[in-house]
């Protein structure tokens, strides 16, 4: 068994690429700060004193939330654009990101967005908090 762990970290020692990417990481500042992912990360029961790791998870985690949106805004530029009479508005071509579009892209990556309730449509709309059943 001691075998097995001298010959992965052998094989980590002998990967220059994957020595000088890890070390990389070091100089690296992602765009998701270290404090956040060490929060979230801590928040799921994961410890690591290793700050490489860290800027490892930011990293993906940076590239997740990029290619969401950027699918988000083929979704958004697929939809059919509102039917304008006005000359000025026509000429104003801002896209307008809608949580349908955000939700369709997420959906490819496996992760399902539930909309949440209106407050005008919850059952207990306009009944003083100190009196409701709940």
């Amino acid at each position: 068994m001691n075998h097995g762990q001298q010959s992965g970290e052998a094989k980590h020692e002998d990967d220059p690429a994957l020595t000088e990417f890890l070390a990389s990481l070091m100089d690296y500042t992602p765009t998701i700060p270290d404090d956040l992912v060490e929060h979230y990360l801590a928040k799921s029961g994961f410890q690591c004193p290793d700050v490489r790791l860290i800027r490892l998870v930011a990293v993906a985690t940076q590239k997740f939330v990029a290619d969401v949106a950027s699918d988000a805004l083929q979704h958004c530029k697929a939809r059919p654009a509102p039917v304008v009479k006005d000359k000025k508005q026509q000429k104003d071509k801002r896209l307008i990101l809608t949580m349908e579009d955000l939700s369709k892209a997420l959906r490819e990556y496996g992760v399902n967005v539930k909309h949440p309730e209106y407050f005008a449509d919850s059952p207990s709309t306009g009944i003083d908090p100190a009196t409701r059943e709940e």
